[in-house]
């Protein structure tokens, strides 16, 4: 049964947020995209990757739903936490995010929130299926992030964090490549 203290993150406040910003900027979807893209601006001239698409962020306002990675774009440009898109919680400097440069990108490292959970589900001499059952979500999607190699829903990547006790910051780095 899924623990009632795990709050769900909120994908529609999230996209309120940056709805709010970008009336306020005067800006188009596209502006916003190509904004969250700019962040990494000398990162994405070496790596030559695609940019944020438009659609992923209107997407958000019909299907609130945004993966891990996503929505650390967005958060930046922000400069909020994800927790303070947990309903209750507020944005503490505990919180924070690290601050990144032109040249970084901040990154989910799952590897990382795998080991961590794993290690406590372990302790708590729990088996994956009675783990799932806890943050609302199949066991394959947990232990599917050992070897995950872009991302996974942010709503379960913050319950796995709540669950642990720790904040998201503790598992996002910048990312050089």
């Amino acid at each position: 049964m899924r623990d009632p203290k795990l709050r769900p993150f909120d994908v529609s406040a999230l996209y309120a947020a940056l709805e709010s910003r970008r009336t306020e900027y005067g800006l188009s979807w596209k502006q916003v995209a190509d904004q969250l893209w700019d962040l990494s601006a000398v990162l994405n001239d070496q790596r030559r990757d695609h940019p944020i698409s438009p659609s992923t962020l209107t997407n958000m306002g019909t299907h609130p739903r945004i993966s891990c990675q996503h929505a650390l774009f967005m958060l930046r440009w922000l400069g909020r936490s994800p927790e303070s898109f947990l309903p209750g919680l507020s944005d503490e400097q505990r919180f924070a995010l690290p601050s990144v440069g032109s040249d970084r990108r901040l990154r989910w490292s799952l590897k990382l929130l795998h080991a961590a959970m794993d290690e406590k589900r372990q302790a708590d001499g729990l088996t994956w299926n009675q783990l799932a059952s806890v943050l609302g979500c199949g066991a394959n999607r947990l232990t599917a992030l050992r070897t995950a190699k872009f991302a996974t829903d942010m709503d379960v990547a913050m319950r796995i964090v709540q669950w642990m006790g720790r904040p998201a910051a503790d598992f996002v780095y910048a990312a050089t490549w």
